[in-house]
């Protein structure tokens, strides 16, 4: 466990520069983040570069024995760059270039932008690779951030048909793919092909998926150029990229594939507001975030880096993006840093050490005020320290007994053939998880192709296409699988399977669907369960099969399935009957329950159990326990832990 802060030594006269890195040092910080948005102060003209700035700013933090982590700055390309080659510039999906004055202003297909990105990474990997103090280097910044991942320039264009020329061969595998027989869309060349943006209707969505798969392509082909660069010069050192919260626009698993570390920018009270979460939930959490949703991204980012997470951004008060921008309630802060290290994190780093007067950030909170003096939350942080250093020797690595299978092709083929506004993917593998948590069970976060024998049970919450191997893997495991809605519901190529939805899924429950149909939030359908009447709404299925519905709605429609050790749920059911159905299934895989009320959180770990209070109201622990920290009572904002019986 260890503290980290994001640093700009750029930002500040140089004569602060000693003085940041002492305090950091009484603080308890022991890693800094520097130099990914410095392009221009790096290289102010094409070909010069000027390092001195940052060799001192590096030998100071040396001096303190503090360890850097190194970003390069292709996040920030400089105006000169964009004078010189304006067709660098991403365009959005309705043809605008997204311009010079801000960030992220670059197209990741353009061949131009990665030859200039060659070249700086190229220079400060081989100037500063070896250096002692750098200890880890961040691949640019928030790939995606903005809305950025799809360019729709004339670059992105031609590298989509030459990416559609590898994977078809020939144009008329094309078309039998996509099905352009429909409304004479067939091409009778690559080179004819556009991109799916301005068409006059919804484009076709075979071929809509197949660019967001080029799109995602593209964003690890960039990722893996520095990473091999970073790696030629700088051997031994660990290589990270800092993802975003909640974000699904390309394919996490292949990009972290090439990395040590994923690292991720946790900022929960933005993420609330920025959710599709009820008014109620986002006002009763306005100060602390909802209590599943940071720990769902750790939970993703640790598989995303094959079982290592930092955070590298973490809120330290009120960001300056959200709709409307809360303080965090006084413990927050060490509540999110503790629930990090509980979910797997070894560094937990502050955005950011001072906050920043000018620009577009100033209403960004940070460890110290624009004057250099400390924020409220210092004694947090001091206290926080306090508490690592008390609980050093205990170890907080923990075993998951349930896996959720998540997959980034599946969201974006369920975003593109959605068939109904109030259904989203991501929100409904996020009900399913936090049902889980909520129940007091950790989760582990798995790709299709993981592993499964270790696992108690697997949930699988909507995977659009299971592939044979799966099936395989499923047919052989031993526990309980639940495969949910929409699971199994189009091929590869997001055509309805020859034998229906769940496709390849019946292979391991006799069941097809017949028809399905989405529903807006106001319209709930009654589901009796276990003698109880609750609700689904959003997305429900007709199943036709010979097994015997175990639960129904009120209106004869069978919801859930089981055969031998596979369950399958035709419904997206709302919060407490989905709580019904998971909590069964889990206790029938073997597994203790223990519902948490509120906004109490429980994470078990090997050797401690951590307790979490998100609500607006005083709880209790109910156990007898010796606390290490915290008390039986924790006020809203609390933390406890006590060792694990």
């Amino acid at each position: 466990m260890k503290l980290g802060v994001c640093y700009y030594p750029e930002h500040w006269d140089e004569s602060k520069w000693r003085e940041d890195a002492q305090n950091m040092v009484s603080l308890g910080i022991s890693l800094v983040r520097i130099g990914e948005f410095a392009w221009a102060r790096c290289e102010p003209e094409p070909g010069q570069y000027d390092w001195e700035w940052l060799d001192r700013s590096i030998d100071i933090l040396q001096e303190y024995k503090l360890d850097v982590i190194l970003g390069t700055p292709t996040a920030t390309p400089p105006n000169w760059l964009i004078q010189k080659h304006p067709e660098v510039l991403a365009k959005d999906e309705m043809g605008r270039p997204r311009k010079f004055g801000s960030r992220r202003h670059y197209c990741f297909s353009s061949h131009t932008y990665q030859e200039y990105s060659h070249q700086i990474v190229s220079a400060m990997a081989e100037r500063y690779g070896k250096h002692p103090a750098v200890v880890a280097w961040q691949v640019d910044n928030e790939f995606g951030c903005h809305d950025t991942v799809r360019s729709y320039s004339e670059a992105a264009k031609q590298g989509f048909q030459n990416w559609c020329r590898n994977k078809y061969q020939s144009v008329e595998e094309l078309n039998k793919s996509w099905g352009n027989v429909f409304w004479s869309m067939d091409y009778p060349d690559f080179d004819c092909i556009d991109l799916p943006n301005l068409t006059t209707t919804e484009a076709n969505p075979s071929h809509q998926l197949d660019f967001f798969r080029f799109s995602s392509d593209q964003v690890v082909k960039y990722s893996n150029m520095q990473v091999e660069l970073i790696r030629k010069h700088a051997p031994e050192r660990d290589v990270l990229h800092n993802y975003m919260g909640n974000f699904t626009q390309y394919d996490q698993f292949k990009l972290g594939k090439t990395l040590d570390v994923a690292t991720w920018d946790s900022y929960p009270l933005g993420f609330l507001l920025e959710g599709d979460a009820s008014q109620e939930l986002k006002d009763k959490y306005f100060r602390t975030g909802h209590p599943d949703n940071t720990a769902l991204n750790h939970d993703m980012y640790r598989a995303v880096g094959k079982g290592r997470m930092w955070v590298m951004e973490q809120q330290p008060g009120p960001v300056n993006w959200a709709p409307h921008n809360a303080s965090p309630l006084d413990g927050m802060v060490k509540l999110w840093s503790w629930e990090a290290f509980a979910h797997g994190a070894e560094v937990v780093s502050f955005f950011r050490w001072r906050q920043a007067p000018f620009a577009q950030e100033q209403f960004h909170a940070a460890l110290n005020l624009p004057n250099g003096k400390p924020s409220s939350v210092w004694p947090e942080v001091e206290t926080l320290k306090s508490q690592m250093d008390l609980l050093k020797d205990y170890d907080i690595s923990s075993k998951c007994d349930v896996a959720m299978v998540f997959d980034y092709e599946s969201d974006w083929a369920l975003r593109i053939v959605k068939h109904g506004e109030s259904y989203n993917p991501h929100s409904w593998f996020f009900d399913m998880y936090k049902t889980i948590r909520q129940l007091g069970v950790n989760v582990e976060i798995v790709t299709k192709d993981c592993d499964l024998s270790s696992y108690k049970s697997v949930v699988i919450p909507n995977l659009i296409h299971g592939s044979p191997e799966l099936m395989e893997r499923l047919d052989q495991f031993d526990g309980k699988v639940l495969v949910g809605p929409r699971s199994g519901s189009k091929t590869s190529s997001l055509t309805i399977p020859e034998q229906l939805a769940p496709g390849n899924f019946q292979a391991l429950i006799p069941l097809s669907v017949q028809k399905v149909e989405s529903m807006p939030l106001s319209i709930q359908v009654p589901c009796s369960i276990k003698g109880k009447t609750y609700n689904c709404s959003r997305w429900r299925e007709w199943i036709d099969t010979d097994l015997t519905a175990k639960y129904s709605s009120d209106d004869g429609v069978g919801i859930f399935y089981e055969h031998k050790n596979i369950s399958y749920l035709s419904a997206c059911l709302n919060d407490d009957g989905l709580k019904v159905i998971l909590k069964d299934f889990l206790e029938d895989s073997g597994l203790n329950t223990n519902d948490q009320k509120h906004g109490l959180r429980l994470k078990e770990t090997k050797d401690l159990v951590f307790a979490f209070n998100y609500g607006p109201e005083k709880t209790k622990i109910e156990s007898q326990v010796d606390f290490l920290v915290g008390a039986q009572e924790l006020n809203p904002g609390d933390v406890s832990i006590w060792k694990r019986n």
